[in-house]
């Protein structure tokens, strides 16, 4: 197969992105950083549920999400719900094999000259910290790759859903509406398996659902805000396409 029809490099482009920022995610959302901080804004105070003194701080791996979330909504619109599926599918085998081979690489013996290292000035015992970034638990593993398939699956029946009814019209329907109910579906699952499950965190649901409506707002927002650069990528990719050839796609896609 070669990739010479403008739809096969579309296809490819998007898909390719799509994985790619995924994986990136899984792997940078280690470190959890503060939007207000990084804002330059006062940490907001906020209490839910009995839960005190939260504020956004969020996994890294968050700043991938918005060009996860375009690249769905994009396929979906262009090449229907069985390719969004199985690209979805496929994209959680791959990241399951990616940490296949980030444990392969921890198990390995390090070269004596590697484990001290100085960086900084600063003496770093290079394999605890290769160990504390790429190691994470089992159950933020499952809780993560889980809550991506149930999170996926669920925006393009709700994209699909809506366009029937929409048709070419409202494509911010769409598009936000999936999102933020698979959003809603995805923040909570991760939390839920990663930390109320796990013996080893032992949270209650008040903490489960304090801190996942905490995250879900920040990724509702998000989503609203990209809106617009969803807008902007259709243009592009129909002046791409050409007119006829972007409009035969879409209904080809509707009809799946």
């Amino acid at each position: 197969m070669t990739f010479k029809t403008k739809e096969s490099r579309l296809l490819l482009v998007l898909s390719s992105f799509f994985v790619a920022n995924a994986i990136i995610s899984e792997f940078i959302g280690v470190k959890i950083f503060s939007v207000e901080a990084s804002l330059g804004i006062n940490k907001f105070d906020i209490n839910l549920f009995g839960v005190p003194n939260l504020s956004f701080n969020m996994s890294v791996g968050v700043i991938t999400w918005p060009v996860i979330f375009i690249m769905t909504d994009i396929i979906n619109e262009y090449f229907g719900v069985k390719q969004v599926r199985f690209l979805s599918i496929l994209t959680a085998v791959l990241i399951g094999g990616a940490f296949v081979i980030v444990a392969a690489a921890m198990w390995l013996e390090p070269s004596d000259f590697w484990v001290t290292q100085h960086i900084d000035g600063k003496e770093v015992d290079m394999p605890r910290a290769f160990q504390a970034i790429f190691g994470q638990g089992m159950w933020i593993i499952v809780g993560s790759i889980t809550a991506f398939i149930i999170g996926q699956m669920a925006d393009v029946l709700i994209f699909h859903r809506i366009k029937k009814i929409t048709g070419d019209r409202a494509l911010w329907l769409r598009a936000t509406g999936s999102t933020v109910v698979s959003q809603l579906i995805d923040s909570f699952v991760v939390i839920f398996i990663a930390f109320y499950l796990n013996p080893q965190f032992n949270w209650s649901w008040q903490m489960v659902a304090a801190i996942g409506l905490v995250g879900y707002t920040y990724k509702f927002i998000i989503a609203l805000a990209m809106t617009p650069i969803l807008y902007l990528m259709h243009v592009a990719i129909d002046n791409y396409l050409g007119k006829e050839l972007a409009a035969e796609m879409i209904r080809s896609a509707t009809r799946e």
